[in-house]
């Protein structure tokens, strides 16, 4: 792993665990036993790690929210999309904690925030109307927008949301699946008969998962 890769993933390992107003690229430097003449050499700021680590949540959108294929069963891929929105909520836990102050001190960042969340919501959207054409959920075209409002939103305010409602702001990996069961419910509010047994063993399946971590 090169220096700069190693920068990336400890600023996300410490803005996780401290909380990202918390930690300078002092911080960073030192935790990586570097000095920060080198992190400098990388990045500019910590607003440009910030903007590099932004470039990885929205990769990994972009790679693992792809459409539903037909001739692949439901279940696999939405049991795919779920676990990869596990592992965002998860390694990106400080983003969505302090998003609105990220993006008000980085004007740039946050344009390309907006651009983005467009384009995710129209991927999402998609998404949901296949499951409708699937016969999984039932489910009209204005409905869809707002079902993928409401899923975007749970996303985006779950981790606060649970860290703000306990004493040591601790964030759990069990949060993350009890948060998956909230996502699932959105959607089991249009299920048909044939989608909601699929969707009930989705919700076990990680009910069974946040009971063994």
């Amino acid at each position: 792993m090169s220096t700069k890769e190693r920068i990336i993933q400890a600023s996300i390992e410490l803005f996780n665990l401290h909380g990202e107003r918390a930690i300078t690229t002092n911080h960073i430097a030192a935790h990586l036993g570097i000095s920060p003449g080198n992190l400098y050499y990388h990045f500019k700021n910590k607003e440009d790690i910030l903007r590099h680590i932004f470039m990885l949540y929205r990769q990994h959108l972009d790679t693992q929210f792809k459409p539903l294929q037909d001739d692949v069963d439901v279940l696999p891929q939405l049991t795919h999309y779920f676990d990869s929105l596990f592992e965002l909520m998860w390694n990106f836990h400080f983003f969505y904690d302090n998003m609105t102050d990220i993006l008000a001190r980085d004007a740039t960042l946050k344009a390309d925030y907006i651009t983005f969340q467009q384009h995710l919501f129209e991927q999402v959207r998609d998404i949901v109307l296949a499951l409708d054409k699937k016969e999984i959920i039932k489910i009209e075209e204005q409905e869809a927008a707002e079902l993928t409002h409401m899923l975007k939103l749970t996303v985006s305010f779950w981790t606060p949301y649970i860290k703000a409602r306990r004493q040591s702001g601790e964030l759990k990996r069990a949060d993350i699946f009890q948060g998956l069961s909230k996502i699932i419910t959105l959607f089991s509010a249009f299920a048909t008969d044939k989608g909601r047994l699929q969707l009930v063993q989705l919700k076990e399946s990680y009910a069974k998962r946040q009971e063994n971590v």
